[in-house]
């Protein structure tokens, strides 16, 4: 079997999930502090947009601002000499792309969660805003937190659609697992793919079991703080 697409997988989503993780925490933090209903409805329904939309069309947005013949994308190459487009950078890209709304609406859930009369005495203990969300926000809201950064690590290891689209599928570049296993059922080769299903379903379980550990522990913490 051809690890590659194993190493592939493993350097897209390592990077992918350090920029969605914190990307993600400070669009929640951003968009659940906007006051406007309006605003902050629009904000949200963007930010949500790529988790509804087939990954597919996420894909053709990506080649389409990032393609070498696109604006954005000429631009990179002229100035920086870096083409975006079917490389590991849009692996990396689309990896984000499809695992930020996951991120997000964990994160803002999580954050909605946090008893409001916790930041509002902060705000009258003299605390910024910046020193309540490390203080105050972000420690009571940490179990949903990292549920979604486990949730869109593993939404990043399995994307397939936007990674096709806008990184292609080259051997040895950008052939990530999902890649892999589409590979090696059009050429017949089934026990191939079987072992690269079987590495995706270690993940997914290993991933439902933290996101079960982190759920008991947010629910003991609870529990103690009532008593």
């Amino acid at each position: 079997m051809d690890f590659s697409p194993v190493l592939i997988s493993l350097k897209t989503a390592v990077p992918s999930i350090a920029v969605t993780f914190v990307l993600g925490l400070f669009l929640a933090w951003g968009v659940a502090a906007v006051r406007g209903t309006a605003l902050r409805a629009v904000l949200d329904g963007l930010l949500t947009l790529p988790l509804v939309l087939p990954p597919t069309v996420a894909g053709f947005f990506l080649l389409w601002i990032f393609g070498v013949k696109r604006p954005l994308g000429r631009l990179f190459l002229e100035v920086f000499g870096v083409k975006i487009a079917f490389s590991w950078g849009a692996a990396v890209l689309a990896a984000v792309t499809i695992s930020l709304p996951l991120m997000y609406r964990s994160a803002r859930g999580a954050f909605e969660q946090v008893d409001q009369n916790l930041l509002d005495a902060g705000r009258t203990l003299g605390m910024t805003e910046g020193e309540i969300f490390r203080r105050i926000l972000l420690p009571n809201a940490l179990p949903g937190v990292l549920t979604g950064g486990i949730l869109a690590f593993a939404r990043g290891l399995g994307e397939f659609g936007a990674t096709a689209m806008i990184a292609g599928n080259i051997a040895g570049k950008t052939r990530t697992l999902p890649l892999a296993i589409y590979s090696a059922v059009a050429a017949g080769d089934m026990e191939t793919a079987g072992r690269y299903v079987a590495v995706l379903l270690v993940v997914a379980f290993l991933a439902v079991a933290a996101m079960n550990l982190l759920g008991e522990k947010g629910k003991g913490g609870s529990r103690r703080g009532r008593s």
